[in-house]
């Protein structure tokens, strides 16, 4: 049986991801919709890109507090420098999940980016990725151009990878020469065979790895009917312990990046968009309470920011715990009070049109995650 082959493509910070022909029967008689994931490393503040509305932010962050915000809700503020979410809130394609958090209470990057990127809630117990495992559930696969695999996109039947050069491959007849040159069937064999048939986008040479020039790269890709429907970004940057600083510092500077990505993508996919979820995510918060720096350590809970046609409505999502100090975590961070694993499974069964509890029992281990998937998107 013949069927449509889509690709996914990932970027990430400084690297070109160009995804490979995705495979799915099921999903060739589909309308496509496009998954896009913008990891923030570093613990992005929630509370710095959502600002609540609160009395008690001025007194734990005289310093920092950011001035010039944009009213959300009679509870809520946005940062001035997440321009496009802004825009893409008033058209009604922008929502943000607050106090949320993966199930981690420690304070390490290394360990809670790679739960973050598992799903799991013991740092280095898996090896798979809740994202990869999710396209094994939906029988979807595909080509990471990446220099490792990013550990998110790991499934069980294994991604083939691929990573960009600074110079033009060889021509496919000279890849088809060398080919001959090894033993048919063998591992070398197989892997330049593989090599002959990528598109011609990953046999030139690419220069511009900034995210926001990814970015478009991305976009034009996703947006072709026969295209991508899975892309990956990876931000650094957002571990401000110090010069954190309000509107222009360098939280604001971070989200400022995210959101020029989130502008390319936007304008780019076209009609696309309506047919796409851009989801963040971030290993955890941080702390409610400046530090002496300028800055703020390593905290607990945060938001997720979603944007696209596939957002449901313009709405903040949150069980919101409040900031007194009896309800903070710990006494110093804000809680978390939904498990951001049910986000993200929500994601993949509205994109990838998959039931919530089949891709929450393959995807997270069939663990008590709440169904949120029509709450906050179109399926």
């Amino acid at each position: 049986m013949n069927v449509n082959r889509r690709e996914f493509i990932a970027a990430c910070g400084s690297l070109t991801l160009v995804g490979s022909p995705l495979f799915n029967a099921r999903a060739a008689a589909l309308s496509k919709r496009n998954l896009v994931i913008i990891m923030l490393r570093g613990g992005m503040d929630g509370l710095t890109a959502v600002q609540p509305r609160d009395s008690r932010m001025k007194k734990v962050r005289p310093d920092i507090l950011v001035e010039g915000t944009r009213k959300l809700t009679s509870d809520f503020n946005l940062h001035p420098r997440l321009e496009t979410f802004h825009e893409c809130w008033k058209e009604g394609s922008a929502a943000v999940f607050h106090a949320t958090s993966i199930p981690y209470t420690g304070r390490s990057h290394f360990d809670g980016q790679n739960l973050m990127e598992t799903g799991a809630h013991v740092a280095y117990a898996e090896k798979t990725g809740w994202l990869g495992r999710g396209m094994d559930a939906a029988e979807l696969d595909g080509l990471a151009v990446s220099l490792p695999m990013p550990l998110l996109l790991r499934g069980s039947t294994g991604l083939d990878n691929y990573f960009p050069t600074y110079m033009n491959m060889p021509s496919r007849l000279a890849l088809e020469k060398i080919q001959a040159s090894y033993t048919p069937g063998s591992e070398l064999a197989r892997t330049l065979e593989k090599v002959r048939h990528r598109p011609a986008s990953m046999m030139i040479q690419h220069g511009d790895n900034e995210a926001h020039e990814l970015a478009k790269v991305a976009a034009d890709e996703l947006s072709r009917e026969d295209g991508p429907r899975i892309a990956v970004f990876d931000l650094d940057g957002f571990d401000t312990h110090a010069a954190q600083g309000g509107r222009d510092g360098e939280h604001g500077e971070q989200l400022n990046n995210y959101d020029r990505v989130l502008s390319v993508l936007k304008t780019n996919l076209g009609d696309a968009y309506d047919n796409t979820l851009i989801l963040t995510l971030t290993e955890f918060g941080r702390k409610v309470e400046q530090n002496g720096g300028y800055g703020t350590e390593h905290g607990y809970g945060t938001a997720i920011l979603m944007a696209g046609g596939l957002v449901r409505k313009a709405e903040i999502h949150a069980d919101w715990p409040g900031l007194k100090s009896k309800e903070l975590f710990e006494g110093q961070d804000l809680n978390a009070t939904v498990d951001a694993r049910s986000i993200y499974c929500a994601a993949m069964s509205a994109c990838f049109d998959v039931d919530f509890s089949y891709m929450k029992k393959h995807a997270f281990w069939d663990e008590d995650l709440t169904d949120v998937t029509e709450t906050l998107f179109r399926v």
